[in-house]
């Protein structure tokens, strides 16, 4: 039998133009142009992509910096002169380029393209100056910057579409964050890192997931009944623990006070100490009946106003199924005296976490409250499923002691497994 297995058919080039996207989506964009050798029909089939993502690797076989700025300059400009239709998405992520007014000019291009996703990420050394031609682009429902300087213009009005924001390392001035935040009605996602000495207010009914890095003086959740996962990690300097210091008011209730939705939540470093300031468990609670999975690093066991906060979040989590908490010895903290009753002042008897499966705790030195803060959990947690202890690596003597003290406690869960980690990765 004769096959007869080449046709001279080109079914390749008679795809569906959507499927051809996809194949050139899946390539770097160099190697998507390059397709044009192919044959004649593909010699512009890359110039209809509506994503496209401008990186380092656009240009390569140079280590001379300029040089390749050059060609990745050239490259770029070539690419969207010949570009035909509208662009969904534009990534630009180099080392090469800092500011330039090629930047500027594919910034007022992609304006005109009703652009729907904007990633901007240039190199060290001068900031770049964000064009007013930005806020043009009305159509955005995903921005990130990163190291650049923003300034809206006055009569700017907001992004009216926009869903996620991602600033870090942005130079913008407080008002002008808020009003930024405020200004997009439909803002789910918001991610604010590297900011120095910022008082932040969030107006953002629809915001869901909040990402905070940096030193922040102030954090008030005015208006984020929906937001269901947070992170923050606080730095600390002079000037904002004299803030601090100073502060009258309740930062637990400002940041916590209005997000009944919470589903998870994430404190770094500082964050615990932050929420401490002007909070006390008689003050009216708040029941967070949606919060399943807590995590708290560098918490202090020698602060009883840090403690009050961990036990305020998980006396007010009925649903609470995962914990996590590290402790932090900090010997610049003036250490109060144990007060043993406590725990049975504070804690109510019946005290029960019924869905509690998982605990974590990790950096411990053996401290007075924070093994009391254990045996609290071990004797209140009825479905307990691990309990995993971890010392601080500098708990080089005692470990023993410490864990026959864990296993003497009582355990509601009949099936709770204490797991001692001995090392530390």
């Amino acid at each position: 039998m004769h096959m007869e297995f080449f046709s001279g058919e080109d079914y390749i080039s008679d795809l569906p133009q959507s499927i051809i996207e996809t194949i050139l989506t899946k390539l770097p964009l160099r190697d998507a142009v390059r397709t044009s050798i192919l044959s004649s029909r593909w010699r512009y089939k890359w110039a209809s992509l509506t994503q496209l993502e401008f990186d380092d690797k656009c240009v390569y076989g140079t280590h001379d910096r300029a040089l390749a700025e050059t060609y990745l300059v050239k490259f770029v400009s070539r690419f969207l002169f010949l570009h035909d239709g509208p662009i969904h998405r534009f990534t630009l992520t180099t080392a090469y380029l800092q500011s330039s007014p090629d930047v500027d000019q594919w910034l007022l291009f992609l304006s005109r393209k009703d652009v729907k996703e904007l990633i901007l990420e240039l190199g060290e050394g001068e900031w770049f100056r964000v064009p007013s031609c930005l806020f043009s682009c009305r159509k955005l429902v995903r921005l990130e910057l990163v190291r650049c300087e923003l300034d809206p213009p006055l009569s700017f009005k907001g992004f009216p579409f926009l869903k996620h924001l991602n600033l870090q390392q942005v130079l913008i001035a407080p008002d002008v964050v808020e009003n930024l935040i405020s200004s997009c009605p439909l803002l789910e996602s918001l991610t604010l890192s590297y900011f120095d000495s910022l008082e932040l207010t969030v107006r953002a009914p629809n915001l869901k997931y909040l990402i905070l890095e940096g030193e922040f003086k102030d954090i008030c959740l005015e208006n984020a009944p929906m937001l269901v996962a947070i992170s923050v990690a606080m730095y600390m300097t002079d000037d904002i623990a004299e803030h601090f210091g100073q502060s009258s008011s309740c930062n637990f209730d400002k940041f916590l006070g209005g997000v009944p939705s919470l589903q998870r939540l994430i404190g770094h470093i500082y964050f615990t100490k932050y929420m401490s300031i002007g909070n006390t468990l008689a003050q009216t609670q708040v029941t967070y009946q949606q919060l399943k999975v807590i995590e708290l690093y560098q918490v202090s066991f020698e602060d009883m106003k840090e403690i009050m906060v961990v036990l305020r979040l998980i006396l007010n989590a009925p649903n609470l199924q995962e914990l996590q908490i590290s402790g932090s010895s900090n010997s610049s903290c003036a250490s109060e005296a144990p007060d043993f009753d406590f725990w049975e002042k504070e804690c109510p008897c019946d005290c029960a976490f019924e869905q509690l499966k998982i605990v974590k705790m990790t950096d411990m030195s053996g401290l007075p409250h924070e093994m009391a803060f254990i045996e609290f959990l071990l004797g209140s947690s009825p479905i307990l499923e691990i309990m995993s202890i971890t010392p601080s690596v500098y708990v080089t003597e005692g470990r023993l002691n410490l864990l026959i003290e864990l296993l003497r406690f009582r355990r509601a869960s009949a099936e709770a497994e204490i797991i001692f980690v001995q090392d530390q990765v």
